[in-house]
């Protein structure tokens, strides 16, 4: 709703009111409506202020309500009634004016914005476009090369940058209600004719038809298939070339094109798992009532590789005390340096002070005596892991959290080495650990609810999307990632080359195709971990292993020192920086070993390639899914949307799967299964013939069919 008041000096106060951000929705703005038309009726209101309650302007549209019937007055309507008012109409910018809300906004004839707050059109996000005059108004503000800018990329920025911009057109370190109040008196008896956005031009550049197509091929390249960029472009390129109405109209039709689109639908889908996973609970929907997390201030990190560094930043970022442990002096200096750096340049980005105060250094393990918890970050070696934790458990002092940095080895082998099992839990950062914002939170058998409370909120203080997942080897992404790799490794047997698996990946939307994701990860962290399970056998090329077709070409390349961009030779060849070029070398190579083998190359066409690599992954999903190791599809979706580079504007993997259709994914699956006996994992999961056979529901009835029976949550 809106509340209506009316203040000294002739100013009617209207504020919004919809909890927590103001949203714009069906009854807010009614409420609008009602409370513009009773000022601008009223002969003695001067002059118009619109605010937000609890200290926030507006959040936006309210997305709850997308898919639903329309209640309310439309928002386009409403917003040209106020910028078509008689009287001025201030809006008081606090907290954020995001989306509709800034819209709503740039609609009134004046913007008074309180110092710290951010304004922005996230619509894109969503897959969709401001649609409610936000692609026409914006660039008549702030010309076309920042509204192409701020829109394609949906960005939020601060008042300052708003100002600069014209967006806003004064600031106030104090209230921004009292200063558009004060600011609508002085401006009662002004001429509004210049203030009414949609009548001025849009200012242009001279090549205008160059401006767009740069924006086009930039929007291309970095949107890799979205389509809502590339509308927010040609929304804009309306707002040059046409008269206000038309660019309207424009902007309206393809907004009605997104508004249905799966993209869309994929990208709102995300928005919700985001939520959805911050609430964790156990498989089947229950959660972990009266779990609250402990209160920590001082940690701990062993081990100061380059994820040890990262981690280090996270927990010092987010304003905690670090003690930052590495038993060997030369890289302890090595890591003092490399994090200083880090700080010094996150906290240049975010204009704040570095917060080197915070970290402590030492090379003794004692040190850590006193913190609340640790998180171990030594290398991925069950050995050594193992005796850390012995140690930790001697030393550190009784109530104290002992967390592991583990990418897939047993939480609970590692709880079992301690006196206090339930207060172990793996916390899974991704690398670089300071910069990615998955955090896998691993909880086993005798996890504390609290323990995993603690380190789920840590996560949050962190900036984290953490999601709680059961213990199995590889957690969900890890595991999940396996068949992937496998499957693009056999494709290359068959004839493919990593240029052509890459290229159908990285066109289907992700980043970096799978042979570049392991050059830069580097080719032999995946070798190690198999001489750890004995797969491995040097100089051997035998094409079963342990019972089970296996691809022995990734040893094969470590064997020869091609470990990927650090060696400048990999699946490609590196000559100068990161730049990936197909390697002739690597060809032969593949050629000689498929002669060896007796294996005829053939044409592997694009929907091979994408079924049987993404299909993999799928019904590894569905796997982890029935025995309970995630609680939910969301929960998968937000590891790898956040994790693993799968396009946000395709959900997710297991979003996906249903938007191909379960019955297409089982008859693919039951197709390659026949065509490929000895590769297991394309036997198709139980739970994916269970969903078929209920009909194929959408992805937030599957709760409903999955039985956790076996749970490890």
């Amino acid at each position: 709703m809106a509340q209506y008041s009316r203040v000294l000096d002739a100013v009617a106060l209207i504020t919004l009111q919809n909890p927590p951000v103001n949203a714009l929705s069906g009854r807010v703005r009614q409420g609008i409506v009602d409370t513009v038309q009773r000022a601008l009726a009223d002969p003695k209101v001067k002059s118009v202020v619109i605010c937000g309650q609890n200290g926030v302007f507006c959040g936006g549209a309210d997305i709850r309500e997308f898919g639903s019937p329309m209640t309310g007055p439309p928002l386009v309507p409403m917003i040209h009634a106020i910028e078509a008012a008689d009287k001025p109409v201030v809006a008081a910018i606090e907290g954020v004016a995001l989306g509709g809300g800034l819209e709503l906004a740039l609609g009134c004839h004046y913007r008074i914005a309180q110092a710290k707050a951010k304004v922005g059109l996230p619509e894109v996000t969503l897959g969709l476009l401001p649609a409610a005059g936000g692609t026409q108004r914006l660039p008549r503000l702030t010309g076309l090369p920042a509204a192409l800018d701020l829109i394609t990329t949906g960005r939020h920025i601060t008042a300052a940058e708003a100002l600069e911009l014209s967006i806003v057109d004064r600031l106030t370190d104090h209230s921004a209600v009292d200063a558009a109040v004060k600011f609508a008196v002085s401006v009662a008896d002004q001429s509004l004719d210049a203030r009414r956005i949609s009548s001025r031009p849009c200012p242009c550049p001279p090549d205008l038809d160059a401006l767009f197509e740069a924006a086009m091929r930039k929007v291309r390249h970095s949107s890799r298939g979205a389509t809502a960029p590339v509308a927010c472009v040609q929304a804009l390129r309306a707002a040059a070339t046409l008269p206000y109405s038309q660019g309207m109209q424009r902007e309206k039709d393809l907004m009605a094109t997104l508004f249905t689109s799966g993209q869309a639908r994929a990208l709102q889908y995300n928005f919700f798992a985001q939520r959805a996973v911050a609430r964790w609970r156990l498989p089947g929907g229950a959660r972990w009532d009266g779990s609250k997390p402990r209160p920590i201030s001082k940690t701990a990190v062993i081990g100061l590789g380059t994820m040890g560094r990262g981690i280090t930043v996270c927990l010092a970022q987010a304003g905690l005390s670090v003690v930052a442990v590495e038993v060997q002096e030369k890289p302890l200096k090595e890591a003092k340096q490399a994090i200083s750096g880090m700080l010094r340049r996150g906290a240049k980005r975010r204009g704040v002070a570095p917060a080197l105060d915070l970290i402590t250094y030492s090379q003794n393990l004692r040190a850590v005596a006193d913190v609340d918890l640790v998180v171990e970050a030594v290398f991925e070696d069950l050995d050594l892991k193992t005796q850390i934790f012995q140690q930790l458990s001697n030393i550190c002092k009784p109530g104290a959290l002992l967390c592991t940095n583990t990418s897939g080895l047993n939480v609970d082998l590692l709880a079992s080495q301690s006196r206090r099992p339930e207060l172990v839990v793996g916390m899974h950062f991704f690398a670089p650990a300071h910069v990615m914002k998955l955090l896998e939170v691993v909880y086993g058998s005798r996890s504390s609810p609290e323990a995993v409370a603690t380190a789920m909120d840590l996560g949050k203080k962190m900036g984290k999307v953490g999601v709680a997942v059961g213990n199995c080897r590889g957690f969900v992404g890890n595991r999940m990632l396996k068949p992937y790799m496998e499957q693009g490794l056999f494709l290359l047997e068959e004839g493919a080359t990593p240029e052509s698996v890459d290229g159908t990946l990285e066109e289907f939307g992700f980043a970096m195709g799978l042979f570049r994701m392991s050059d830069l990860s580097g080719i032999d962290v995946g070798w190690k971990v198999r001489k750890g399970d004995g797969l491995v056998q040097p100089g051997a090329e035998s094409r079963v292993r342990q019972g089970r077709r296996y691809s022995p070409l990734g040893d094969l390349l470590c064997e020869r020192g091609r470990f990927g961009q650090k060696t400048g030779r990999g699946w490609y060849q590196y000559d100068k920086g990161h730049e990936a070029r197909p390697d002739p070398w690597l060809h032969r190579f593949l050629e000689e070993y498929r002669a060896r083998h007796g294996l005829v190359a053939r044409r592997i066409d694009r929907q091979e390639v994408l079924e049987r690599c993404l299909y993999s992954l799928i019904n590894e999903g569905f796997r982890i899914l029935e025995e309970g190791i995630a609680a939910g599809p969301e929960d998968i979706d937000v590891v790898y949307t956040f994790g693993y580079g799968w396009p946000k504007h395709r959900g997710g993997p297991m979003f996906y799967a249903g938007m191909v259709g379960l019955a297409k994914v089982l008859e693919r699956l039951e197709h390659y299964q026949q065509t490929h006996p000895d590769v297991l994992y394309m036997q198709p999961c139980g739970l994916l013939r269970r969903l078929v056979a209920s009909g194929s529901p959408p992805v937030h009835k599957w709760r409903e069919i999955i039985k956790n029976t076996h749970s490890k949550i």
